[in-house]
């Protein structure tokens, strides 16, 4: 055995001789190592977002949402008149417009709206000149804060409304082809139900009487119920445990 470990005395010499090369191949690795922290800790963190979204491209998605849930909280406030002006102002627009379009055609309606505001306009223009030529005075156009004021949409504003549009038409096209393709068949008979029983309100009332009856329900009704959330709830529960009891036999 120590004719085989004597065999070749040169072979440890020439091992650690490979020794410092091989220190040298590898011999970088701490190098290597600390370069790589220092670009880890240069990367900022917008740059690993960006780097994630390449994989995970749901900012749109989230954008949408976000939207969508605005405009819920917004049309919230306006139907539970948490701003009594604004929502007085929408709710009496909306019913001078459908009383308009239930006696009128929708161009004698606009025809109106437009004269009733130039003459609006018009008789107030002509008061201020000629308050102004009598009083010497020069204030100018009455309406000049509004002509200078800025109407244009910017990109972000269009951005936002395309958004909003473009949220609830996907969703009512999925909601259509789930119903008319029968991905489930209970939903598409509940559906079909529905439809049935709207050709006999149609038969008794038209479109823009129903349309009236449902702003009026939807100004009126939250409300109604904010204010009397516990006697109706007991009345419901009553009905619907009179329902449960004859479904049950």
């Amino acid at each position: 055995m120590s004719g085989k470990l004597n065999e070749d005395p040169g072979l440890d010499e020439q091992r650690f001789a490979e020794e410092p090369e091989r220190n040298g191949m590898f011999g970088s690795t701490g190098r290597r190592f600390d370069e790589m922290r220092d670009e880890l800790h240069s990367r900022s963190w917008e740059d690993d977002m960006n780097s994630l979204k390449q994989f995970y491209p749901f900012d749109k998605e989230r954008k949408g949402a976000g939207v969508a849930m605005e405009t819920a909280s917004t049309a919230v406030d306006l139907l539970h008149w948490r701003d009594v002006k604004r929502s007085g102002l929408l709710f009496g627009s909306v019913l001078l417009l459908l009383f308009s379009l239930t006696q009128f055609s929708v161009v004698s309606v606009g025809a109106y709206l437009a004269l009733a505001t130039l003459s609006a306009s018009i008789s107030f223009r002509v008061y201020k000149s000629v308050l102004q030529a009598v009083q010497k005075t020069d204030e100018g156009h009455p309406f000049k804060a509004y002509l200078e004021m800025e109407i244009a949409l910017s990109p972000e504003q269009i951005s936002k409304y395309v958004d909003k549009t473009q949220l609830y038409v996907n969703y009512t096209l999925r909601e259509l082809r789930r119903l008319f393709l029968v991905q489930d068949l209970v939903d598409s008979i509940k559906f079909a139900v529905l439809m049935w029983l709207l050709t006999y309100v149609g038969a008794i009332f038209n479109g823009l009487t129903l349309l009236l009856l449902a702003v009026v329900s939807m100004f009126t009704m939250p409300v109604v119920y904010e204010k009397y959330q516990t006697q109706i709830d007991q009345y419901l529960g009553l009905v619907r445990t009179q329902v449960n009891s004859i479904m049950g036999k």
